[in-house]
């Protein structure tokens, strides 16, 4: 062999060594400390202990919500029944039948005041009342009476009710144009 062949073939075992050294290096750096898998570690459970809390407070929420609106259904469908209560009375003060009105608005007061205790309220609309569609539902709209009552409530023709803070029926009016 001659030198310059033993020159090269030493480069070339040098730029394999030297490789070799680099892809070890590779290797080292690419394994994490312990402190690394520490922190990541911490910064996996900082993470799910955030994701669970608000997990808990989404479900409480809903839970107080459900709580709140869970007789609305039965709300609902008991409104017309007081509907009917507020139109028999209507007519039995026509007949004008002491007894029979006393005995009737017993039962209706009685059946108000418990719905009230569960959460359910009037909703109070009066004739001149400013027309707001989003606790309003126009019926219809006829030629206003006087300049004064342009845009406002003129008669409510069904009464509105709001289970807490949610109104489940939107009192029914008619509105000045």
């Amino acid at each position: 062999m001659s030198t310059e062949e033993n020159i090269k073939e030493e480069e070339i075992n040098n730029t394999e060594s030297e490789a070799k050294v680099e892809e070890n290096q590779e290797v080292v750096k690419e394994e994490p400390t312990t402190e690394e898998i520490i922190q990541a570690e911490k910064d996996k459970y900082l993470r799910l202990f955030a994701e669970f809390e608000n997990y808990k407070k989404r479900t409480s929420r809903e839970r107080i919500e459900l709580y709140k609106t869970a007789g609305q259904e039965l709300m609902t469908s008991l409104l017309p029944v007081m509907d009917d209560f507020d139109r028999g009375l209507a007519e039995i003060k026509k007949a004008k039948d002491k007894e029979l009105l006393k005995g009737m608005q017993l039962i209706n007061d009685k059946l108000k005041k418990t719905l009230e205790q569960k959460g359910l309220t009037l909703m109070k609309v009066k004739a001149g009342d400013v027309f707001d569609a989003d606790i309003h539902e126009a019926i219809t709209q006829i030629p206003a009476p006087t300049d004064k009552l342009k845009g406002k409530v003129i008669d409510c023709i069904e009464n509105g009710y709001m289970l807490g803070d949610k109104i489940i029926r939107f009192p029914k009016v008619v509105i000045g144009q």
